[in-house]
């Protein structure tokens, strides 16, 4: 039986867990595919300009597992109607209670479309995804960290060392975090981050730490057994090189660089916003 085509349609500005798990409920209903709002349309709609251009927005949604396609719209955006696009033929149009309205709902009765709601219910948790299947030969590797904020630059990270092998996010654990960073961190809790980075299709699976301090991660890398460990420059500390050297695994430092054309990003200084 074919599944429907499903439609998200949006700004997709500063993407959180929560608009990855509704791209992940719409997938379940069928392929999908996105159409992201210019920004011109976003500060008409908000009154404000976007927190990230639309260049960084789209980079961001295709790198998510859960979307088969992202269409850039272009003009004026009528958020209660789908544009005409050419060669998108849309059987439904997904969407959010609390963003959903009967205009939405009679444009697609008028059109022959179905409208489907998701409940906050339907969208809540964060489900733990088993890893995908593992080509042979492929090197397995694996990096660390808080990805508290998640940004364009923690997938750019990801595509540029998931081209090394399968690539394994171990995401520090709360109270860990807290231990290293001080009170106030991490912004998230661990099933959230786990969640965020797993998401990302350059990731074969994440998990979560259950050592302490630099090498939080050490029970995890020792049943994964990793060909390498990747990091970038500035996680370049904490004994892992020597730690690495220890267990006969590469160590590999990458330097700190945007996808071409978008910005450099920090965590940091995205905790602003």
């Amino acid at each position: 039986m074919n599944r429907p085509h499903v439609i998200v349609s949006g700004p997709f500005d500063d993407i959180r867990s929560r608009d990855i798990r509704f791209l992940e409920e719409a997938s379940r209903l069928g392929p999908v595919t996105v159409l992201v709002w210019p920004d011109s349309a976003v500060e008409e709609q908000s009154g404000g300009p976007p927190k990230f251009p639309l260049a960084e927005r789209l980079y961001f949604l295709r790198a998510i597992r859960y979307v088969e396609g992202v269409i850039p719209l272009e003009g004026p955006v009528d958020p209660n109607r789908l544009p005409d696009t050419p060669g998108l033929q849309p059987v439904l149009w997904a969407d959010v209670e609390g963003k959903e309205n009967e205009a939405r709902a009679e444009w697609c009765r008028s059109k022959g479309l179905r409208y489907h709601v998701f409940s906050p219910a339907a969208l809540s948790g964060f489900p733990e995804s088993p890893p995908a299947a593992t080509a042979p030969g492929r090197k397995k590797v694996v990096v660390t960290g808080c990805f508290d904020w998640f940004h364009s630059g923690h997938v750019r990270f990801f595509e540029e060392v998931s081209a090394y092998g399968d690539l394994y996010v171990i995401v520090g654990h709360d109270a860990n975090i807290r231990l290293l960073k001080g009170e106030g961190h991490p912004l998230l809790p661990q099933a959230e981050r786990r969640y965020v980075a797993g998401s990302i299709r350059y990731v074969k699976q994440a998990l979560i730490s259950s050592g302490n301090g630099w090498l939080d991660a050490d029970p995890e890398i020792r049943a994964l057994r990793p060909d390498i460990y990747a990091v970038n420059e500035d996680g370049d500390k904490g004994g892992k090189r020597e730690y690495c050297e220890q267990l006969g695994i590469q160590y590999l430092v990458l330097k700190r660089r945007p996808a071409p054309g978008l910005p450099r990003r920090s965590s940091t200084d995205l905790r602003g916003f």
